[in-house]
């Protein structure tokens, strides 16, 4: 365990959390639900931070790929010239990254599987190393930071963003959904994760060894009633039928009348005229 870690789950044992473990299991898993998600993930809603980065010709690691489509975006963003290597830990979802890729007429993108906490490449591989949404689902985010830099050139970018749950907020209020979103961090803890995570990624830089560190923030908001729709459906789906509410269930967090109970508040919640949401973002880009 990295000293930060070990520091960093003395202060959780002090403020009464459950320690984060060293390794993670993913607490979404694949579901459609989950997919249904990631597919609308764009560069430009996801990776805006990161586009002013970009340039044609440079090479790329996209950690946590999963579907593929801000993959894509990052290939069109570097074309001519550029290359992407995408790589995620489940192979299943590889394949529909392939076909989303080949769907797009691209043919600059590389397919791999692998683990961030130690990937298969050599020292200084890429100018641009990217992970959307992997810190908060892995066992030791510094360490893994230290391996995305290790195979980023030196001068090179490693940028990361994050969602953090604890500052997700919504309107109207629901004593329901708070309760859900109180749920979701004991399970992505008790999974080995770090549901607020955003507020973290700064920290987790700076004790990976890096010393030229842009944190800044951004949000995803859902206001219009397609939007409501479609972001209460996908999780009211992942709470009864995704590898989530299978882990809520497994690890005595929850019963699955209680999922039940709360995919209906997700639903009654989304029939308000004035519905909102918003999923604030940590960000760095970071000098290699």
């Amino acid at each position: 365990m990295t000293p930060a870690r070990e520091q960093e789950q003395g202060r959780e044992k002090e403020q009464g959390q459950e320690p984060v473990a060293e390794t993670a299991v993913y607490t979404h898993g694949h579901h459609e639900s989950v997919l249904r998600s990631h597919r609308w993930r764009t560069a430009q809603n996801s990776a805006a931070y990161l586009i002013g980065e970009l340039r044609p010709g440079l090479s790329v690691l996209d950690v946590g790929c999963g579907p593929g489509t801000i993959t894509a975006d990052l290939a069109e963003l570097v074309g001519p010239g550029g290359r992407v290597t995408a790589v995620d830990a489940a192979p299943e979802v590889m394949e529909q990254a392939r076909a989303y890729a080949t769907e797009r007429g691209l043919d600059t993108i590389t397919f791999a599987t692998a683990d961030v906490h130690a990937l298969d490449f050599p020292d200084g591989s890429f100018d641009v190393v990217h992970a959307h949404q992997v810190l908060q689902h892995v066992g030791d985010p510094v360490r893994a930071l230290r391996e995305m830099r290790r195979v980023c050139r030196p001068g090179g970018i490693v940028a990361a963003r994050d969602a953090d749950y604890a500052a997700m907020t919504w309107f109207p209020a629901s004593p329901v959904l708070d309760e859900w979103l109180s749920l979701y961090r004991r399970v992505a803890r008790a999974c080995g994760g770090e549901p607020d995570a955003g507020r973290r990624l700064r920290s987790w830089a700076l004790a990976a060894g890096f010393d030229d560190v842009r944190a800044s923030a951004s949000a995803w908001c859902y206001a219009t009633p397609e939007e409501i729709a479609w972001w209460s459906g996908l999780w009211a789906d992942r709470t009864t039928a995704s590898s989530y509410a299978s882990l809520a269930t497994d690890t005595g967090h929850a019963t699955p009348d209680r999922l039940s109970a709360v995919a209906d508040a997700w639903h009654a919640w989304a029939r308000s005229p004035d519905a909102w949401f918003s999923v604030l973002h940590g960000e760095i880009l970071c000098r290699a």
